[in-house]
């Protein structure tokens, strides 16, 4: 009884073990092909799970994550037969497990060939020159094929990206030949453009220069007329202002002479005196009022009177 019981605790033991070693945990990303007898049973996704002993058996790990797959260079023949070296990128992911199980052995060589095949393909349909600038034309072609012909085998082909492409050494050293001459040419042209906006500018200063010489001759010969004009202006008033005080103080002389009465005499010495100053020993003819000759007359017969006394 007791080699039974420890016969017992031992085949429970190794049951727990069996148990134990066929419970499988799927992680996140991860998926599991399941084979029941050789068969395809099932797909494990995320989460606990038990197999059976000695029937089923875990196939295949599948990673659900996006993969990258870097080709080396490739040599490809452009339409104008020009041989060159072009390296992709292949950016997939796997959505199907059981076709990817299943579908093509191999697979990454399968996609590696089957690039190599697709890219030939289409650089052959190009030149040189559509070549080195369509990258996004190939990229997006490329992606379109690559993804049409891996659908059976559980894989989707996101992103096709053409990382080098290098042209023979004779085609290289051409291309920096014509690029050197272009920023040759690109240079000359800036120079020029700035010899010639140099010269606008300088044009432009003298202009401005002139302009404003002008105008700085046109404002001073106002303001000398300007000045001219306040100086005659000034002198004018002056003058008027003169004229206007003799023309008073003659006003005055006459008032004053009238108030005091004066003989017919004394007028007439004042006649005889305003003569003289007109005469100023200036004029040759002098034409004298009937008056004033009788009125001479008669101071000469009074100097002639007291001379013989």
């Amino acid at each position: 009884m007791s080699g039974n019981f420890w016969a017992l605790i031992a085949l429970i033991f190794v049951l727990m073990i069996i148990a134990i070693r066929n419970i499988r945990i799927v992680p996140q990303a991860y998926a599991y092909v399941i084979e029941r007898l050789g068969a395809y049973n099932g797909t494990w996704s995320v989460g606990l799970h038990i197999k059976i002993p000695l029937i089923d058996k875990v196939a295949q790990t599948v990673s659900l994550k996006e993969k990258v797959l870097d080709f080396p260079p490739q040599p490809v023949i452009t339409k104008d037969n020009v041989t060159m070296q072009i390296d992709t990128v292949v950016y997939f992911q796997i959505t199907d497990p059981k076709l990817y199980a299943y579908g093509v052995e191999r697979p990454m060589a399968a996609i590696e060939t089957l690039t190599a095949t697709t890219l030939r393909n289409i650089i052959g349909e190009l030149e040189l020159d559509e070549t080195l600038t369509s990258r996004d034309i190939i990229n997006s072609k490329m992606r379109i094929i690559l993804d049409e012909a891996t659908d059976p085998w559980g894989i989707k082909v996101n992103r096709v990206e053409v990382k080098n492409i290098i042209p023979p050494a004779d085609i290289q050293e051409a291309m920096e030949k014509q690029m050197r001459a272009e920023r040759e040419r690109r240079e000359s042209i800036l120079r020029a453009e700035g010899e010639k906006m140099s010269a606008i500018l300088v044009a432009e200063g003298r202009k401005q220069s002139a302009i404003l010489d002008a105008e700085a001759e046109k404002q001073s010969a106002i303001l000398r007329a300007e000045a001219r004009k306040e100086a005659a202006v000034r002198e004018a008033e002056g003058q008027a202002e003169a004229i206007l005080k003799v023309q008073h103080a003659t006003a005055e002389g006459i008032k004053m002479i009238k108030e005091s009465h004066p003989s017919k005499e004394v007028l007439s010495l004042r006649g005889l005196e305003t003569f003289e100053k007109v005469a100023d020993g200036k004029a040759t003819k002098i034409i004298i009022p009937s008056e004033i000759q009788n009125m001479s007359g008669l101071i000469t017969s009074i100097k002639e009177l007291s001379t013989n006394d």
